[in-house]
């Protein structure tokens, strides 16, 4: 396996050199632009669009947003994407779409049908590739290189309906995943194909010391927790005993800080941990050092991005888009600064609002973070709390002595004024009301306009501790329960319901 290894390791090198041969920038965006357009010339959405007309102007960019409306899933479902699913071809991408990813998103909420072209399956090999090469400044040594890689996502069996296919993107990838790749990535088809998410965990928790695992791909509460019951059933010191060379952590989906106490004490290895922002839209951007703060924008694989400020100019108190007379592309956004972020795929969505905000902490290097959803911030009198603020608070609670578990959720308490948190609690001596004054301090030292709100508007704000396991149990009672469900940081009404019915019960 070492010379295997050595033989990777060079080939990743030079993988390296050729794609950082040259810097990328916004001009690639104009250029993919200009593709999809050409491409999409002759559907059904590019003749309704006029996109002849636009690819003959020089400010096509200007002219693209000027005819095509920004629209979210349900928007855009209703207008093009329902002719998609049931078949049509030449809707909003040539060709027929034969597969779909089923969104999982977070809990409670309902299923959406993403649609999955050829075109976008290789850009999303092409990015891991990519990302694969990066790994080249790591100088991680041949043992690694000769290993295998672990993905901890949904089940990759698809279900026929009618022409199409329909399941997790992971298993619509698996089946077209090179014969090259299939050999060291695990875990294989027989569990990979498992519906049932605690059947598959005990599956990889059975196969683990038949695997030689070097790098680690999923969501942060899902990949701890798998390698947190490996090290339990084999009375291990450390995952490290059983796979030795197990060097990096590529996570995404959720805030990694409060899951590192836990993948620490579960290491005797550093290990690297890489920041990844993939769905089931497409494979946005990947952290490339671990020294870098932010994830470096795809800007040459088959996406056109644009960004529109999160303020009361384009978005009410509820998220909902109010305005989308100026959306910016990549050459006008600014550091620090939230956007609502939207698409255009070589799938056939236009100038979708994916949900996420994102921040860039380097726009010369086109390096972002996810700050937030645009459904999940806090603002029941102008307090404006967005879920990095929210993420921050309990870092920084957390930051002397572990208070509280990685897991919370939050409503909006509208009779009374005020935010209703639900914890676990890390330490049963602690008290509760104590833990609540200090994170409220911490928030109004964050954010000047929730200390503004609790001064003048927004009540104390309340907490109720909930048992150990409360939250993972929530999420195990839906049907759609799986690797990829992410618990609500901020509740919306049908979840609040859900969530209150679920304690009752409990």
């Amino acid at each position: 396996m070492k010379i295997i290894g050595r033989l990777i390791k060079k080939t990743t090198e030079i993988g390296y050199r050729r794609i950082n041969r040259k810097m990328l920038g916004h001009q690639h965006q104009e250029l993919v632009l200009r593709n999809l357009l050409i491409k999409a010339k002759s559907t059904d959405f590019g003749n309704a669009h006029d996109f002849v007309k636009i690819l003959k102007r020089k400010d096509f960019i200007a002219i693209f947003q000027e005819k095509v409306p920004i629209e979210d899933y349900e928007d855009f479902h209703e207008k093009w994407l329902k002719h998609t699913i049931n078949g049509k071809t030449d809707c909003t991408w040539p060709g027929k779409i034969k597969y779909f990813a089923l969104s999982s998103g977070t809990t409670g909420s309902p299923s959406k049908r993403i649609p999955v072209s050829i075109d976008m399956i290789r850009s999303f090999q092409r990015s891991s590739i990519r990302q694969y090469a990066n790994l080249h400044t790591l100088d991680l040594d041949e043992y690694f290189f000769g290993s295998s890689g672990l993905a901890v996502g949904g089940s990759s069996k698809l279900k026929k309906i009618g022409e199409r296919y329909e399941g997790d993107l992971s298993g619509i990838l698996k089946k077209h995943a090179s014969i090259l790749v299939k050999p060291i990535t695990k875990p294989n088809n027989n569990i990979a194909q498992i519906s049932d998410w605690n059947l598959k965990l005990n599956a990889m928790v059975d196969q683990a010391p038949k695997w030689n695992i070097g790098i680690i791909a999923g969501i942060p509460s899902w990949c701890v927790m798998l390698m947190e019951r490996i090290v339990e059933k084999y009375k291990l010191t450390s995952i490290h005993d059983l796979w030795p060379n197990l060097r990096v952590y590529a996570h995404g989906g959720v805030y990694m800080e409060p899951y590192e106490a836990r993948l620490k004490k579960l290491s005797s290895k550093p290990i690297f941990l890489l920041d990844t922002y993939l769905a089931s839209e497409g494979y946005f951007a990947f952290q490339t050092s671990p020294e870098e703060k932010g994830m470096k924008l795809l800007l040459n694989s088959g996406i056109f991005f644009e960004f529109i400020p999160f303020d009361s100019r384009f978005f009410n108190e509820d998220g909902e888009l109010v305005s989308n007379t100026k959306a910016l592309s990549l050459s006008e956004v600014k550091e620090g600064v939230d956007y609502a972020l939207v698409i255009t795929t070589n799938a056939g969505l236009w100038r979708y609002l994916i949900g996420d905000l994102v921040r860039f902490v380097d726009v010369r290097d086109h390096r972002l973070i996810i700050s937030g959803r645009i459904k999940q911030f806090l603002s029941l009198c102008g307090e404006h709390l967005s879920l990095d603020n929210i993420n921050q608070g309990l870092h920084l609670l957390n930051a002397t002595k572990p208070r509280v578990g990685a897991e919370f959720t939050i409503l909006v308490d509208k009779e009374h004024q005020l935010h209703h948190w639900f914890v676990e609690l890390l330490d049963s001596e602690d008290d509760p009301e104590n833990i609540m004054r200090e994170l409220d301090g911490i928030l109004c030292q964050l954010n000047d306009d929730y200390a503004s709100a609790r001064k003048y508007n927004l009540a104390n704000p309340k907490i109720t501790v909930v048992p150990s396991g409360t939250f993972y149990n929530f999420m195990q009672s839906f049907t759609k329960f799986g690797s990829q469900t992410k618990m609500p940081r901020v509740l919306n009404d049908k979840q609040r319901k859900d969530w209150l019915a679920f304690l009752g019960k409990s």
